[in-house]
């Protein structure tokens, strides 16, 4: 892999104030995966392809990581920096809606990274526990949205992904098949590992 590049991609996405994963929680999810390497990994949230980039080098052998992106801009970054790091053997990008793709998936993973729309990580859920393979890990980013999710907040203009929010940290702490624990890394870093 090449890091020269990878760290260029990084910068980039900074400078243009695209939401990328923060370097402590990636260095969570990684200590989590390093010593148990998934075979298969679902990324809800493509972006320009940073985070499943890092994710390919702990993959264990033949893995493949699958990721949905629906911004067609951000489809074509991905796939280009993905190639230019040479991983794209590696990580499978679906162009579209998660919420009209998830359904249709049927593969299993053991691992799941939501990071994208907030206002529908309660059905991401959902499809995350269908698609999760027994021992599987789910990581949820943002989880803690600025700090709104855990205070009285009540903007009308994030109101939606606030609720959303509170609503899958309630699902994942009462679902007797998850054992969560939710970090204060980053914007909040949710992580369900299935018994």
């Amino acid at each position: 892999m090449n890091k020269i590049q990878l760290e260029k991609i990084k910068q980039k996405a900074i400078c243009e104030h695209i939401p990328i994963i923060m370097d402590d929680t990636l260095k969570v999810i990684e200590e989590q995966i390093k010593n148990n390497p998934p075979k298969r990994i679902l990324e809800i949230g493509t972006a320009v392809g940073y985070s499943a980039i890092c994710f390919s080098e702990f993959l264990s052998e033949g893995g493949v990581i699958d990721t949905i992106e629906r911004e067609i801009e951000r489809v074509k970054e991905a796939r280009t920096n993905i190639k230019e790091v040479g991983v794209e053997e590696k990580i499978n990008i679906y162009e579209g809606d998660a919420v009209e793709i998830l359904p249709t998936l049927s593969e299993k993973y053991d691992m799941v990274f939501i990071d994208a729309a907030k206002g529908k990580y309660p059905f991401f859920l959902k499809q995350a526990l269908r698609l999760i393979n027994k021992n599987g890990v789910i990581f949820a980013d943002n989880i803690l949205y600025k700090g709104y999710v855990m205070s009285d907040y009540n903007k009308h203009k994030q109101r939606t992904a606030v609720r959303n929010l509170r609503q899958y940290i309630k699902e994942i702490s009462e679902n007797e098949s998850l054992e969560t624990e939710i970090l204060d890394v980053g914007d909040g870093l949710a992580i369900s590992r299935v018994k």
